[in-house]
C-alpha cells in the first residue's frame, strides 16, 4: 500500500468527528442556564464547540444580564451539575451513532499499520466510544484532567503524539472546531476541518462532512504538503 513515508498517525477530536455529543451538551448547557436564568440559543452555543467545560461555564455566565459571582467550590458545582445531565443524556449512545464514514476511515487507517488517538476536550470521551463500540479502534485518548492547558494551545495534541510515540509532524489532526484545529497547527501537525471552509483558514484541508473522510486521498495530501 503506498501512504506518506513519514505519516505514522491520525489523532482525532471527539464530537463532531467520531460521533455529533453537539445537542446533547447543548441540551445541558440550555438546561443549566435556565436554572441561572440567563438566556441561551444555539448560536451562542457554537461558542462553546471545543471548549473546556470550566471555560464553557465562564462564558455562559458572561452573558448573565447583571454580572454574578460564584465561589470557585459553586462553579464546580454548577460545571459538575451540568456534566451529571449531559451524562444521563449520552447513555442513550449506540454504534449507529457514529458519524457517516468514520468507521471505515479508521479502519483503513489502522489497516494501514498506522497508530490513532483522541485529542477531545471532553472528561467523557471513555464513556461516549465504549456506548460506540470504538475502543479499541484507538491506541491513545489523551486524559484531558491531566493537562494544563486547552485547545487552541497544542498541549493535548502534542501528548497524543508523544503518547503514540510519534514526531507531531508525522501526524494528521481532524477536528470540527477552529480553536481544535489552530492547536493541530500549534503542534505542529496537519490539519483537516470538518465543516464550513470560511470557519477554517488555517486548515490544510476542509471537508464538508465526515462521510468525504478519505485514507488514500489524505495521505496523498499529506505526501504532497
Amino acid at each position: 500500500m503506498s501512504i506518506a513515508k513519514s505519516l505514522k498517525a491520525v489523532i482525532f477530536d471527539l464530537d463532531g468527528v467520531i460521533t455529533d455529543t453537539a445537542e446533547y451538551h447543548y441540551q445541558a448547557w440550555k438546561a443549566t442556564a435556565t436554572e441561572l436564568g440567563i438566556p441561551f440559543t444555539r448560536e451562542f452555543n457554537e461558542n462553546l464547540k471545543g471548549v473546556s467545560r470550566m471555560d464553557s461555564l465562564m462564558l455562559l455566565l458572561s452573558q448573565a444580564e447583571t454580572p454574578v459571582n460564584y465561589s470557585e467550590g459553586e462553579l464546580v458545582q454548577l460545571a459538575d451539575r451540568k456534566n451529571k445531565l449531559y451524562v444521563e443524556l449520552i447513555e442513550t449512545i449506540t454504534p449507529a451513532d457514529l458519524l457517516p464514514g468514520v468507521t471505515e476511515f479508521v479502519a483503513d487507517i489502522r489497516a494501514a499499520g498506522l497508530k490513532t488517538a483522541i485529542a477531545s476536550a471532553s472528561k467523557n470521551a471513555i464513556a461516549v466510544l465504549t456506548r460506540l463500540g470504538v475502543m479499541d479502534q484507538f491506541d491513545v485518548i489523551v486524559d484531558v484532567t491531566k493537562l494544563t492547558n486547552n485547545k487552541p494551545d497544542p498541549e493535548i495534541f502534542l501528548t497524543a503524539a508523544a503518547q503514540l510515540g510519534v514526531e507531531p509532524a508525522d501526524c494528521i489532526g481532524v477536528e470540527d472546531a477552529a480553536s481544535g484545529v489552530d492547536a493541530i497547527k500549534g503542534a505542529g501537525m496537519f490539519a483537516v476541518a470538518i465543516g464550513n471552509a470560511a470557519h477554517f483558514p488555517h486548515a490544510d484541508i476542509v471537508l464538508d462532512s465526515t462521510s468525504q473522510l478519505n485514507f488514500q486521498e489524505l495521505a496523498q495530501k499529506f505526501e504532497g504538503k
